[in-house]
């Protein structure tokens, strides 16, 4: 499947490289043009055992691939991941900002249909706003496209990242699409062959 992951920190450089591992086709999209001229060096910029490997196979493949262009990203992936960082606002809550910023650029990049995915860790509500988003700016830009976004939270334990996404105990789908979860759950299909960890419930619950 075609994939596409917004921001490559923690969550999401490992999720696009297990994604692409079992042969998927992923794009990652960060601001930081330092960081994608490194990973594409193969300089890693987080430690986490087997994560290297990971990268430099599926990049060299051609089965990951790195860019700043968010319009790149936008049209390549059907299932789009926002793993974007979500630090603490002054009153120490999440800081959606930047969530919202990638919203708004897959409205505004999009030409056709999508799934959005908030992987990101984030506070029930979240993905409203989203929506809200993405609706707002696509009626303002007169595009008339349908999108779905889902909650798909992650459960990774530093030092064992790889490995838990690798073998997730738990796949969370948070949707009130039958059309995203069939879709979720074709990309998550490898991850789910000895018995179903798929566990689909409303979206506000998965947050």
């Amino acid at each position: 499947m075609k994939v596409t992951v917004f921001g490559i920190g923690y969550v999401g450089l490992v999720q696009a490289a297990v994604l692409a591992e079992v042969g998927h086709d992923v794009v990652c999209v960060d601001v930081d043009q330092r960081k994608v001229d490194n990973l594409e060096q193969g300089i890693i910029p987080i430690y986490e055992p087997g994560l290297t490997p990971l990268v430099t196979s599926n990049y060299e493949s051609g089965r990951l691939v790195f860019t700043t262009d968010a319009q790149k990203g936008v049209e390549h992936g059907d299932l789009i991941f926002i793993a974007v960082g979500t630090p603490p606002d002054e009153d120490g809550s999440a800081d959606l900002k930047y969530v919202l910023a990638v919203a708004e650029s897959i409205a505004t990049h999009m030409q056709k249909a999508k799934v959005v995915i908030t992987k990101s860790t984030v506070p029930v509500g979240t993905a409203d706003k989203v929506k809200a988003k993405l609706s707002g700016t696509l009626k303002s830009l007169s595009k008339d496209m349908t999108f779905d976004v889902v909650s798909n939270p992650e459960f990774l334990k530093e030092g064992a990242a790889v490995n838990d996404c690798m073998r997730p105990d738990r796949i969370i789908i948070g949707t009130d699409s039958k059309r995203a979860e069939d879709k979720l759950r074709e990309l998550y299909a490898p991850f789910n062959r000895n018995h179903d960890k798929v566990i689909v419930m409303d979206i506000k619950s998965a947050e």
